[in-house]
């Protein structure tokens, strides 16, 4: 096989962790959307979230979809929003949503970095607020490439995003490695040719993971050494 020389991740659940980030972060967002707690438990219901018990459930389309699909889950439920201005509304919101690092990104991408490897995040969050989280992490120049689903490439589990990854850093698929949380994208990577890591700080769990993937971990705290052993 080829040696690696790119490693290309996703967002929410892989460089962050999901529930930490995000189940906290829904909850207050649909309180300031809707009237009542009665409301944002309606609202929470329509994207596969249990406001009461602040879990999203393992199949909810905010897990792995794009913010395109959770405004059209919640649009039919909010009278006078159009469909782009929910979509706005989730991207400035999540903009500024606080992000729990996997580890502590700053040492680990330096790592990589100094190992000769090239980076890259491929998100179906929107580009704007994953540039966001980035920035606030402190981490956004780590990376040659950042795509989310509105950046011209498509959306996981197609492989645009992947593609655009290869042809960017000028190298071929089988040399890089697809990193994240969701079946997405896994079977994202392996369309695209690439080698792929699962990890468990997104909702999924170790099984379904594992058919789609060369290795799963805890976190991507182990992908390093995996990578040197590929090499050898």
């Amino acid at each position: 096989m080829s040696m690696i020389k790119g490693v290309l991740f996703d967002k929410d659940g892989t460089l962050f962790d999901f529930a930490t980030t995000w189940e906290a972060w829904a909850a207050s967002f649909l309180e300031r959307l809707a009237k009542d707690r009665a409301g944002a438990a309606h609202l929470g219901a329509q994207i596969g979230f249990d406001y009461h018990a602040r879990r999203f459930a393992k199949d909810s389309v905010a897990i792995a979809g794009t913010p395109g699909d959770v405004a059209s889950a919640l649009m039919p439920h909010l009278p006078g929003y159009t469909f782009e201005a929910t979509i706005d509304l989730l991207n400035s919101e999540a903009a500024n949503a606080p992000q729990a690092e996997a580890v502590p990104l700053i040492p680990f991408l330096s790592d990589l970095q100094h190992r000769g490897l090239r980076l890259g995040v491929a998100t179906n969050d929107a580009e704007a607020p994953a540039r966001a989280h980035l920035s606030s992490a402190q981490v956004i120049d780590k990376f040659d490439f950042i795509a989310g689903f509105d950046s011209g490439h498509g959306a996981k589990p197609d492989t645009g995003q992947l593609l655009a990854f290869a042809r960017v850093i000028g190298t071929a698929p089988e040399a890089i490695v697809m990193v994240g949380d969701s079946s997405h994208d896994l079977i994202a990577g392996r369309a695209a040719g690439m080698r792929c890591v699962g990890v468990l700080t997104g909702l999924a769990e170790r099984d379904v993971l594992e058919p789609l993937a060369d290795a799963v971990f805890e976190n991507i705290g182990h992908l390093p050494g995996w990578i040197a052993a590929q090499d050898t």
